[in-house]
């Protein structure tokens, strides 16, 4: 499974492609899903461009995007601690949404990770456990009981060297463990995003591309949006279709 991940907390300064507003991210998403993206990832934007879990914020992103790309591709959000710091207001936020996504991510290493998953699984939104490399993100998630509600794990590589991501992500798939009942989704970020999209389709794994993680191609172009990013993933991912796992 490839998702794509539109914009992350990215500002319109950093890349003219960066998508904000929901019409914006409606478009994106759908090019992305005609590019071969199978999922969708968002952060939704308030009236001041930044990352925003109020229910109008995240009604019109949602629903924009689930009205523009075909019945049955997911949508999900963020629900990340820059955006709202204080977990009883993130709670807050989740149970007052009016629109409701198909799946939230909750960074695993922030305060009140479990009790915002459990906000979410009360109302019927999927959980994405978000564990990064460098936290102690995975040891918290393997012992919170409902580890196996969540519908997947991000094994999330904050390390942005492409000569170590690749290892940087093994021992964080190894710190994981066997045994966990939810499928994992592997990508990096910035100069670790493509080699470890690699090391994803070398194992299997499903992963993630779009202006959130990488603003440029493996030859270090920049990407003209992000279904750019998605064709030359969907490249990539043919290219170890068939190969033997090692």
């Amino acid at each position: 499974m490839l998702q794509v991940c539109l914009n992350g907390a990215r500002s319109r300064s950093e890349d003219r492609w960066v998508p904000v507003t929901p019409g914006e991210l409606a478009a994106e998403a759908a090019r992305a899903v005609e590019a071969g993206a199978e999922d969708v990832h968002l952060h939704p934007r308030g009236a001041d461009g930044l990352d925003s879990l109020e229910p109008r914020a995240v009604a019109g992103a949602v629903g924009a995007v689930r009205a523009a790309v075909p019945e049955g591709v997911r949508v999900g959000v963020t629900t990340g601690a820059w955006a709202v710091p204080d977990p009883e207001r993130r709670i807050a936020l989740i149970r007052s949404w009016t629109v409701l996504p198909d799946h939230a991510s909750v960074n695993w290493h922030e305060e009140g990770a479990e009790a915002v998953a459990d906000a979410l699984l009360e109302r019927g939104i999927g959980v994405e456990a978000g564990v990064w490399s460098d936290t102690d993100g995975a040891r918290r998630f393997r012992t919170w009981p409902s580890a196996h509600r969540v519908l997947r794990v991000l094994v999330e590589v904050t390390d942005t060297d492409p000569a170590t991501a690749a290892s940087t992500a093994t021992a964080l798939l190894r710190e994981l463990g066997d045994g966990l009942a939810a499928p994992l989704l592997l990508h990096g970020e910035d100069g670790g995003a493509w080699p470890v999209l690699r090391a994803a389709a070398g194992l299997g794994l499903a992963t993630r591309i779009g202006l959130e993680d990488v603003r440029t191609l493996p030859d270090g172009s920049t990407a003209e949006g992000n279904a750019h990013l998605v064709r030359t993933a969907r490249e990539i991912l043919e290219e170890h279709r068939g190969r033997p796992k090692p």
